[in-house]
């Protein structure tokens, strides 16, 4: 029998984040960093994690596996992970930082916060791809790279406030 469609995206999953493992190690390498306990934990936990990560919600769950793990190591190894390109630095609006996995080999995405409840839904859409690229053309523009975000209020947010009227 076949291998499902589930089980392909799951080794597809660890095949980038091994990818990403050791580029983040190369980049340790390089810069002569050692990979000590917490930095390990941290990381690790970062891989695991939720996408969209603030650094609150990082030291959170780490501190549920190891209390003594401070403010500052957290944030300094999210630091290292997007400076290593292992992990990419977004800003939605609201003065947080979040952090997610950058892997280029997986399929770019865009995001839609809501500004009540602060959600970030992922999204995929080939025709906003194919629009940009033909914007570009048009006016002779190299995309390197772009977000695109959009804000409002998510279906869940809508719901709460017709119930409230």
């Amino acid at each position: 029998m076949g291998v499902s469609r589930e089980e392909r995206a799951v080794g597809h999953e660890k095949v980038a984040l091994d990818r990403l493992k050791a580029r983040l190690q190369a980049y340790m390498a390089k810069k002569g960093l050692r990979s000590t306990a917490q930095r390990r934990l941290i990381v690790d936990t970062f891989f695991e994690g939720a996408p969209h990560m603030t650094i609150e919600d990082l030291l959170t769950e780490v501190r549920t596996r190891d209390k003594g793990i401070g403010y500052a190591t957290v944030y300094r190894t999210l630091k290292l992970l997007a400076e290593s390109g292992v992990a990419s630095e977004r800003r939605f609006g609201d003065g947080l930082s979040r952090y997610e996995l950058a892997d280029e080999a997986q399929s770019h995405h865009d995001h839609l916060i809501c500004v009540n409840c602060g959600k970030i839904i992922e999204f995929e859409e080939p025709r906003i791809e194919a629009l940009q690229d033909e914007i570009a053309r048009r006016y002779g523009f190299n995309i390197t790279s772009h977000k695109h975000e959009m804000y409002g209020t998510c279906a869940d947010c809508q719901k709460k406030s017709k119930r409230i009227v």
